[in-house]
């Protein structure tokens, strides 16, 4: 890879970084295909997906770990596609720290200013100095990190990484190792930083409750595909595809068949289910429909118009504290509803969904 200053392409956006039509392989195989993305300036992009799908192989992209077959890397409006990791002006936290057991805190924060003066023109002590307060970790600086807990540790991977003041902020699966309590502090410890410092971030995760937690917008990754972009609410209440619907969180998912569009109504087991008012769908269409557990309702709504009542049976139900999580039959199949009712419900059910409250997948093939 070449060590030179990255020239500025004037065909491309301001985006913080520009993935352009990546594709990674490994010994044949394919591990991204085709894959474009654009990240704007000072914003938290993650990417989510299960074990495998390529998420890490695209973060690794963007820092120089791995060269694509085709394709572009664009960092800041500059071409950096041939250049190696330490001339790209990334930081990256790694899922383990691998902070030097050797060297104390101070001294592993310091590290990356080995390679590059510290923004601002401050001294070095003064940066790190700076980064430790950042992180909330003043005053550990002669702590060995032997000494530190897994948050803590945490705390100063990211220091080091921010310490010369990248342009981008990676971030690969940083809390995965830590309980459950603590990820969702340290999560938010994440945020407040970046919104402070406003850098451009791309984070990886398989938790998409952590990626719809946090984000900006969010990147549902598949099979080495993108399967879509956008802010994590769309993500949650507008899929994409199946494999969104089924992944992000819990749908239940219904095959049919439109049997008339005005208003729109769709046949699913030999029942009649209201689809929302702006559905285009023509009569004979087969359509996917996605209808959270959260949605459905406990009794029939007198003030929903157009809903769709459904009767089922509890097979069990799970307490949660704030809310049961019901396992209904229905017409044989498997319904999942959330519900805050203070009683357990049981037996046969009345179950309400409005037709808002339904979405159609644009591809219900996926």
């Amino acid at each position: 890879m070449s060590d030179a200053v990255p020239e500025r392409d004037p065909t491309t956006t301001d985006a913080g970084v520009a993935l352009d039509n990546i594709t990674v392989e490994f010994s044949g195989v394919t591990a991204l295909e085709d894959v474009s993305l654009s990240v704007d300036e000072g914003e938290f992009f993650t990417l989510v997906g299960p074990s495998g799908c390529g998420k890490t192989t695209t973060l690794r992209a963007v820092a120089g770990f791995e060269e694509p077959a085709t394709g572009e890397v664009h960092i800041d409006g500059g071409r950096v596609t041939d250049l190696a990791p330490e001339r790209r002006d990334v930081g990256v936290v790694f899922q383990h720290y691998a902070l030097f057991p050797h060297m104390t805190v101070r001294e592993n924060v310091a590290y990356g200013l080995r390679f590059r003066d510290p923004p601002g023109g401050v001294a070095d002590d003064e940066r790190v100095d700076e980064l430790l307060s950042l992180v909330d970790m003043a005053g550990m600086g002669e702590r060995e990190p032997e000494q530190l807990s897994g948050g803590q540790q945490q705390r100063i991977a990211l220091a080091r990484a921010l310490a010369p003041g990248p342009d981008v902020l990676l971030l690969d699966e940083p809390l995965s190792a830590l309980d459950a309590r603590l990820r969702e502090r340290l999560r938010v410890t994440i945020r407040e930083i970046q919104q402070e410092l406003g850098i451009t971030t791309i984070y990886v995760t398989h938790d998409q409750s952590e990626a719809l937690a946090i984000s900006d917008r969010v990147a549902v990754v598949s099979g080495g595909r993108i399967e879509q972009v956008a802010p994590p609410e769309t993500v949650y209440r507008e899929p994409q595809s199946r494999f969104v619907a089924e992944f992000v969180g819990e749908n239940n998912l219904f095959d049919g068949e439109v049997t008339a569009t005005a208003p729109p109504r769709a046949t699913v087991d030999g029942v009649e289910i209201a689809l929302p008012e702006s559905a285009a769908v023509d009569t004979g269409d087969s359509v996917a429909l996605c209808v959270r557990p959260e949605v459905l309702s406990l009794g029939e709504n007198d003030t929903a118009s157009n809903a769709t009542t459904l009767t089922a049976t509890v097979e069990h139900r799970e307490f949660l504290g704030d809310a049961y999580r019901v396992h209904c039959s229905w017409n044989g199949r498997s319904l999942l509803v959330k519900t805050d009712s203070r009683e357990p419900p049981e037996g046969t059910v009345t179950l309400t969904v409005d037709t808002d409250d339904i979405h159609l997948l644009s591809d219900s093939g996926r």
